[in-house]
């Protein structure tokens, strides 16, 4: 059997994987989302493991060389998530006919209800970042809110619970995710929050620590639901520049409402790491009131010292201190917001750095060792 690793980083591979045979599968794989640099650290904690995706970006490099894909990746569905989405279990069934002892399923859609070859005494273990949230959460992705799809949405969810009943465990990544799982498929998760790289962030250069802070900052893919455009409001409430890293395909949208405001907004498009550790330790504040499954920007701006100013919802109830390393808003007012960024000088720095330590990538990797050791 052809093996797939990544350079082994000098972890133990759990007991109960030894001379057993893995696979480790992911929905589609692309450059830079928070769920692919799971993946690729959950890879190293099970080296030998065998990795499927869907498909891969035709941009991935680093890390996605020896990933099998898909027969749908040689379709025109992987130009479409939305026309994928209903073939996504039928593809989870139909990967490969090779059995293997042990399958870690990394999954957002419907990963979790993999079965490979000849399923007899194979051992099935996903980690979750969130039930599909187009399917079981429309009003936190308006992506699948449409009256049109609840019709679709019902079928989904009845095969999404239907094709997971062999899953032996899960872990989620946040307890707003266990939560969810408890409440879709009346099952239970061990919560592993997701690893974030913060000795990396935390590790900047003399120069960038000591830039000044001087403006607020908004991160992340430029879609509905992260709330790009509630940022543009508070800083026009707080008279401060702006920027926005990433992209998006509301760019546009966003560029138009920006040039209507009287402080100056900046837009920088899909920054390298570098830059972005630049952009963190030069915000007065991270700006982030979407509603989150766990989300680790906010954690890796913490990391920079930054506090975060965002929703009270989701997982910055577990990430971010109220009154400590940021301040939550429960709702969607710019005021609200403002009111709070105009105090975010009050907090130390200092204990915005550590909160961030919790999140570190040995954590998570210990702590899913410890949960494939005891469920493999």
């Amino acid at each position: 059997m052809t093996t797939n690793a990544l350079p082994h980083q000098g972890l133990p591979t759990p007991t109960a994987l030894a001379g057993k045979s893995v696979a480790l599968v992911h929905e589609w794989f692309s450059a830079t989302g928070g769920s692919e640099q799971v993946y690729l650290r959950m890879a190293e904690v099970v080296p030998h493991a065998r990795r499927f995706v869907l498909w891969k970006e035709h941009d991935v490099a680093e890390g996605g060389e020896d990933m099998q894909e898909s027969w749908m990746s040689r379709t025109p569905l992987r130009r479409s998530k939305a026309l994928a989405l209903p073939v996504m279990p039928l593809t989870w069934r139909t990967l490969t006919r090779e059995r293997y002892d042990v399958v870690i399923s990394s999954s957002h859609a419907f990963a979790h209800t993999v079965k490979l070859g000849d399923s007899l005494g194979t051992r099935y273990l996903s980690y979750v970042h969130s039930p599909a949230r187009y399917v079981w959460s429309p009003e936190l992705d308006q992506r699948g809110a449409q009256a049109l799809l609840a019709p679709m949405r019902r079928v989904l969810q009845a095969s999404d619970r239907r094709l997971s009943r062999h899953v032996h465990s899960y872990a989620a990544n946040s307890r707003e995710v266990q939560g969810r799982i408890r409440r879709y498929w009346g099952r239970e998760a061990r919560v592993i929050n997701p690893p974030v790289d913060v000795d990396y962030f935390a590790d900047a250069p003399e120069a960038v620590k000591q830039q000044g802070r001087g403006y607020l900052l908004g991160v992340g893919r430029w879609i509905s639901y992260k709330r790009f455009d509630l940022m543009l409001e508070i800083a026009a409430e707080v008279r401060l520049p702006l920027v926005l890293a990433g992209s998006g395909p509301e760019e546009a949208a966003l560029r138009r409402r920006a040039e209507r405001l009287d402080v100056p907004v900046t837009f920088e498009i899909r920054p390298t790491n570098e830059r972005l550790r630049e952009l963190y330790w030069g915000a007065l504040c991270l700006l982030y009131p979407g509603h989150e499954d766990f989300g680790m920007i906010p954690v890796e701006a913490q990391a920079c010292g930054t506090p975060v100013v965002g929703l009270a919802r989701g997982g910055l109830l577990e990430t971010v201190e109220d009154g400590q390393t940021g301040y939550l808003v429960d709702g969607f007012e710019p005021s609200a917001y403002a009111a709070r960024v105009r105090r975010v000088a009050e907090l130390s720095t200092e204990t915005v750095l550590a909160n961030a330590q919790r999140f570190s990538v040995s954590a998570f990797q210990s702590s899913l060792a410890s949960w494939i050791a005891d469920n493999a």
